[in-house]
């Protein structure tokens, strides 16, 4: 996937998320790792269990993750023969109880997740080395019966110990007088008496330390220094046999050096599971339907790093139509539309579940590429213009039937007719690729080539015209206005300045009439494309219905009876049409619309190009817009002489 279109899309944010709910290093390091997958297999074994963990996870139940501290360095000097030390042992030994506490919890939840329970069959609690740690190991400590000849030597030691303790009672009553106090205490692990500096002859012994004052001397009497010396001697064998202990420890440790592993890093993926679900369940992400198609269809999906008050969207790609150009005014939500598509996508190939409703579907894209925001860079010396080609040419590379290309403004930072030719040759050139593309624009030329282009749709982000408040809602089949005006005003701009831009944009019609002039001939070319285009027809929902055609000016009177040739738009189906039959006495009129010639009241059309603007001169022949190119050589054959066996078959007209 590209680097920089996760990070436009925010997919960093989402990875950042999944990594805070990590518990362990070694789950944190996968998380750290995680990337959107191409693989449909893998991608639907991910879904699985983050959709597992996360019903576990509502059933109140707690996952007993471990930690592991103190294992990552354990694991890692593993094998070399190294002799552990007590509290790396006892660290193991926590450790292989929460493995097979693991265990036991995943067994007894295999009806909710079957299948990340059986990962805990891949498991290993090692009983008998556990049970070893626990009778040699006790609160990280050595104990009395790891081995036989501890247990002597610590029996001779606490004997000393003991006879030391009654010796040094009877020295404090000995030399009371040239005592600070009369109490007993250890300096270098020796027992030593507090004597006064000035009595020091007193007290005949070993002078181990003095006091920060040095008015009192710590002293060894020579009564105990014996005793002392075979303690000493006792603590010595107590040290070699502790050594021959932990030998013994860490080697059969090092036996269990497979299972240990395949331990870790079964713990490690429980923790980046758990934390995926947990991720999910914090933005109240639910498991939607993989398609093995790249299609995509939201339902009610609303942006996850926007929260529960974002308003939920619904659209789709990749059915009825492969663009999918968004329209509406600047704050209206196009951007974040373009966003949450590009970030579900993310999503799910990373094995994440997503916030959206029953019914939404997503297949698997291989590239997924985002041209969103202005991209300019003052250490690269590029300009918003030229962030935006950099980005469209590396769409073209990659533009496949499994790529899913999202562009925003576009047209925008050059020339308006120039952006928009370049803009309208790009989608044409993504349409024929097979990619899936969903763009934001402004410009008329823009919209009104989706409606007419096969595999094109229109969609507008809803807006109050009353309250000057978008409603960040997709409409799909409509375009929209951009609202410019009416978003100034209600920003406080001068009533003044904006009268003048009201006389300027009047002066500007002839203008833009001589921009739709120019934009006639594409629209024309592309209808009689249509002719041989049968893709399905989807007919909008009740939703739908009040969609209006694209803003492309004509001298034609609305009220005129339609010619065979007008191009006309079509309300039920949101798009436009050519008249095959004008209105008959019931004032029904024969459309042609991509390949299928179909009736309809002529209330349910109006006038979207008058046939003279798109067919020059009087003797244009329609068949070129109503027959198939085969029919027309047939007929032309036909002219010139008989052939046998040369028929011409005209499809009969459909009925809604």
């Amino acid at each position: 996937m590209n680097e920089a279109t996760l990070k436009r899309l925010e997919y960093d944010k989402i990875k950042e998320q999944v990594i805070g709910y990590t518990v362990s290093a070694a789950g944190k390091a996968l998380a750290e790792r995680m990337q959107p997958s191409t693989e449909q297999r893998r991608v639907e074994a991910w879904l699985q269990e983050t959709a597992e963990a996360s019903d576990l996870l509502a059933s109140g139940a707690s996952i007993p993750l471990s930690a592991m501290e103190g294992i990552e360095s354990f694991m890692a000097l593993l094998g070399k023969g190294r002799i552990y030390n007590e509290a790396e042992l006892d660290q193991l030994a926590v450790w292989l109880t929460s493995v097979a506490q693991m265990k036991k919890y995943m067994n007894s939840k295999r009806h909710i997740a079957p299948t990340i329970a059986a990962y805990a069959d891949s498991m290993f609690d090692c009983p008998e080395l556990r049970e070893e740690l626990a009778r040699c190991i006790r609160y990280g400590l050595l104990t009395d019966q790891a081995s036989p000849d501890l247990a002597y030597i610590r029996r001779h030691i606490y004997a000393a110990e003991d006879k030391i303790q009654r010796k040094l009672e009877q020295t404090l009553s000995k030399y009371k007088s040239a005592l600070q106090e009369p109490i007993v205490s250890k300096r270098r692990d020796r027992y030593v008496i507090p004597v006064k500096r000035e009595l020091r002859k007193q007290v005949p012994g070993t002078v181990w330390d003095e006091s920060s004052s040095g008015q009192t001397l710590f002293v060894e009497p020579n009564d105990v220094s014996d005793l002392q010396q075979e303690l000493g001697q006792w603590k010595a064998e107590e040290d070699r046999e502790r050594t021959i202990v932990l030998s013994a420890l860490s080697e059969q440790a090092e036996a269990y050096a497979y299972e240990l592993k395949r331990n870790v890093e079964a713990m490690a993926s429980f923790d980046f599971i758990t934390a995926r679900a947990k991720q999910s369940r914090s933005i109240s992400g639910k498991r939607i339907k993989l398609s093995d198609k790249p299609v995509i269809r939201l339902i009610d999906a609303r942006h996850p790093l926007l929260g529960a008050s974002s308003v939920p969207l619904g659209a789709e790609i990749g059915f009825a139509w492969k663009q999918l150009i968004i329209t509406g005014p600047n704050t209206g939500g196009k951007t974040v539309t373009l966003k949450t598509i590009g970030l579900f996508v993310l999503m799910i190939q990373s094995g994440l579940l997503v916030p959206a409703d029953e019914g939404s579907e997503i297949g698997i894209f291989r590239h997924v590429v985002a041209d969103v925001g202005d991209g300019q860079s003052l250490e690269q010396s590029l300009s918003t213009f030229s962030s935006h080609i950099t980005v469209l040419g590396e769409m073209l590379k990659c533009a496949a039937p499994r790529s899913l290309l999202l562009l925003d403004e576009l047209a925008a930072g050059t020339d308006p007719t120039e952006g928009i030719a370049l803009s309208i040759a790009v989608l044409e050139e993504l349409l024929a690729s097979g990619a899936l593309a969903a763009a934001t624009t402004h410009f008329n030329e823009i919209k009104s080539f989706a409606a007419v282009t096969p595999g094109c749709q229109n969609g507008k982000m809803a807006f109050d015209s009353e309250t000057l408040q978008p409603l960040y809602r997709l409409e799909i089949g409509e375009s929209g206005e951009s609202h410019a005006f009416a978003i100034a005003r209600r920003f406080g701009l001068p009533e003044k300045v904006m009268k003048r831009a009201e006389v300027l944009l009047a002066s500007k019609g002839t203008a833009r009439q001589e921009r739709r002039e120019d934009f006639i001939p594409g629209l024309r070319e592309t209808l009689q494309r249509d002719t041989n285009n049968n893709t399905a027809i989807s007919k909008p929902n009740a939703a739908q219905e009040k969609g209006k055609p694209p803003e492309i000016a004509s001298d034609k009177p609305v009220a005129q009876a339609f010619q065979q040739g007008d191009a006309v738009w079509i309300y039920p189906l949101k798009r436009a049409g050519v008249v095959f039959r004008p209105a008959d006495e019931r004032g029904e009129v024969i459309v042609q619309v991509q390949g299928k010639k179909l009736p309809f009241n002529h209330k349910r059309l109006r006038l979207y190009i008058a046939k003279e603007k798109l067919y020059p001169g009087e003797q244009y022949d329609m068949d070129i817009v109503f027959d198939t190119k085969e029919n027309r050589k047939a007929r032309h054959q036909m002219n010139r002489k008989h052939v046998e066996g040369l028929t011409i078959i005209t499809p009969a007209e459909d009925n809604k």
